[in-house]
């Protein structure tokens, strides 16, 4: 059990009933002065926007026995340039999960937008036109799903009632309830017999630019990319070249770079629709990212393996910074 351990929190205490007893809390979401000395933090959850690593790569330094940095967000690659502002032995946690079913809506929403034009009809409507014509359906079209996480699993729930023929893809091939998972390695002959692909995989050495020209170039005409996950997954000029000579058409929650600088060409290609990395931010943000913090500390509090844990800082890492 631990007690009168400093914990600083992006919500009020107010705002987070049933708290466990015996922790003490502080309120900073990183836009005021510290509530104390961060020295004495032992347990911090990141603020619950983007922008995480800004707002703590100043303070991290000074946390000299800090033992958990805790996420709101699902991805942590930004926060991996900070491993050595942080004391050996610390745990990076994340929100893997907590915002799954947010992220998945979006996902189809984005999906069944291109499908149905509705991109092209809203920019008819600015216009005053009124202009019919045959959009596609999604029933029966083949849809690759790529990352089969928390967020894949609930876009495949998702995607369900639409009589898709979805294809899983993972980094390594296994068999689950829902079907068959393909891996990374199958997705160049995976990749001509779609009609549509959702990204869902977290950024890793590995991911990073898989959709580049190559990849991009195995897609059909008139195949729809769909991105919910991380922009540096694809590469976006490659991206450009093919939605303007109007083979592909894409919707992208995140992109890369990030925010999308004014001027880009992804603002006003046609057959391009972008999202400023929403996914997560409905009105279940805060109870959702509230619960999963409440279980957290928990967990924290009484000595509990905690949820999420992707890495622990080690004594090389720590000295990097020392250095």
């Amino acid at each position: 059990m631990k007690d009168d351990v400093s914990v600083w929190l992006p919500y009020r205490r107010t705002q987070i009933p049933g708290l466990p007893d015996g922790l003490s809390y502080s309120y900073w979401d990183g836009s005021g002065p510290l509530p104390g000395d961060p020295g004495d933090v032992r347990f911090i959850a990141g603020i619950p926007a983007p922008g995480a690593e800004r707002v703590l790569g100043p303070v991290l330094p000074q946390m000299r026995n800090l033992e958990v940095l805790q996420l709101l967000s699902s991805g942590y690659d930004h926060m991996l340039p900070l491993l050595g502002a942080m004391p050996a032995g610390t745990r990076l946690a994340t929100g893997r999960g907590v915002h799954r079913e947010a992220t998945a809506e979006l996902a189809v929403t984005l999906l069944l937008a291109l499908c149905r034009g509705l991109d092209q009809f809203a920019a008819q409507q600015a216009g005053g036109q009124w202009r019919t014509e045959l959009r596609p359906t999604l029933v029966g079209k083949r849809v690759l799903v790529i990352g089969y996480g928390a967020v894949g699993a609930a876009v495949v729930a998702r995607l369900g009632p639409f009589r898709c023929e979805v294809v899983l893809v993972a980094r390594t091939a296994r068999a689950t309830p829902t079907g068959h998972v393909h891996g990374a390695a199958e997705l160049p002959a995976l990749l001509p017999t779609a009609d549509a692909v959702v990204l869902c995989a977290p950024l890793t050495d590995r991911t990073r630019g898989m959709f580049g020209t190559d990849a991009l170039a195995l897609l059909k005409d008139g195949a729809m990319l769909v991105n919910v996950a991380r922009g540096e997954l694809v590469d976006t000029h490659a991206v450009v070249r093919e939605v303007r000579a109007g083979r592909l058409r894409v919707a992208l929650d995140v992109t890369d770079p990030e925010p999308l600088p004014p001027g880009h060409p992804l603002w006003n290609l046609p057959g391009a629709l972008i999202t400023p990395h929403v996914a997560a931010f409905t009105d279940a943000f805060s109870p959702m990212t509230i619960d999963f913090l409440r279980r957290q500390l928990y967990r924290y509090q009484r000595g509990e393996e905690l949820h999420n844990v992707v890495l622990t800082t080690t004594a090389a890492e720590a000295g990097e910074q020392a250095a």
